[in-house]
């Protein structure tokens, strides 16, 4: 049987995105397909894609390589690249792409010890100004390690920081997001740990500002039970990351999570944020994230 065109399109564009990076003819493909014609097939664009530029250490190590790679993740149809500084910005919306999170203040010293509000403080607005100035959406922040600290007295401690920088934010009109990381594995004392937790800091702050970002990898570490959780806790997120449990990579058929699902349930919820991709590609870089954008497209 003749293949039909849309089929034959989305052949050839499996094809390039294995080598995207590894030539000029892959990348001059990739460029005319997001321009035109042969424009790449999505399922539905439901989901706002994005990808954390830390998980491509090898592929974006001079300016010239993060040029490159912003092409080819723009082609893919990913909107924006998480974690980036000031100094990528304009090559970025030179292809269309937003700082979809701003970074601000380190992990492990965070807003649940009261030592640690002024420099958090003065990071986060740093972040909010920049956000503000370039027109992008959110901020992230961190609880911090416990260091013996109650979860209870970790929670007022960072309410009274979070309230201190948050009306700030609404003028700006940026949205603060504090990451759930899992304690069990890879952040070892962190103390935002749960959602339960991360969700209560929400509350107490008490602001439309003030979100989490939910790390579906870290989350399913620590805690599991991912799609209920997002469902009841999804006015208080505010932006997703994706990857592969166990290991941290791939989020295909390898490992546990079952990745449509998920996103079928946040578009369900009418949830209008970004997904990020964060996962650490095992294989071939480009190609797995091609593969991921394809499997959360749903």
């Amino acid at each position: 049987m003749q293949k039909s065109a849309h089929a034959v399109r989305n052949l050839n564009r499996r094809n390039l995105l294995k080598s995207a990076l590894g030539g000029t003819a892959a990348l001059s493909a990739l460029r005319a397909g997001a321009a035109g014609g042969s424009a790449p097939t999505q399922g539905g664009g439901r989901i706002k894609q994005t990808v954390c530029q830390w998980c491509y250490g090898k592929q974006t190590k001079t300016p010239e390589d993060r040029e490159k790679f912003y092409e080819a993740v723009a082609a893919m149809g990913i909107k924006g690249v998480d974690l980036t500084g000031p100094g990528d910005w304009p090559a970025m919306k030179k292809h269309g792409l937003v700082c979809s999170m701003v970074p601000s203040h380190g992990i492990g010293k965070g807003f649940n010890r009261k030592e640690n509000h002024a420099g958090c403080i003065e990071a986060v607005k740093k972040g909010i100004d920049q956000a503000a100035e370039h027109g992008w959406q959110n901020v992230i922040c961190f609880s911090g390690n416990r260091a013996g600290l109650g979860d209870e007295e970790g929670a007022k401690v960072c309410i009274e920081g979070l309230k201190q920088v948050i009306g700030y934010a609404e003028e700006k009109k940026v949205t603060l997001c504090m990451e759930l990381l899992n304690s069990k594995r890879n952040h070892k004392d962190y103390q935002c740990d749960r959602t339960a937790w991360g969700v209560a800091v929400c509350k107490g702050v008490g602001s439309p500002r003030m979100k989490l970002l939910y790390d579906i990898y870290h989350m399913q570490v620590q805690e599991g039970d991912v799609i209920a959780t997002i469902k009841e806790s999804i006015q208080y997120i505010g932006h997703f990351h994706t990857a592969g449990v166990p290991g941290r990579n791939e989020i295909d058929e390898t490992q546990e999570l079952d990745y449509p699902p998920i996103m079928r349930a946040i578009v369900e919820l009418k949830y209008e944020g970004f997904v990020g991709q964060e996962f650490i590609p095992k294989r071939d870089a480009l190609a797995s994230l091609a593969q991921a954008v394809k499997i959360c497209d749903v």
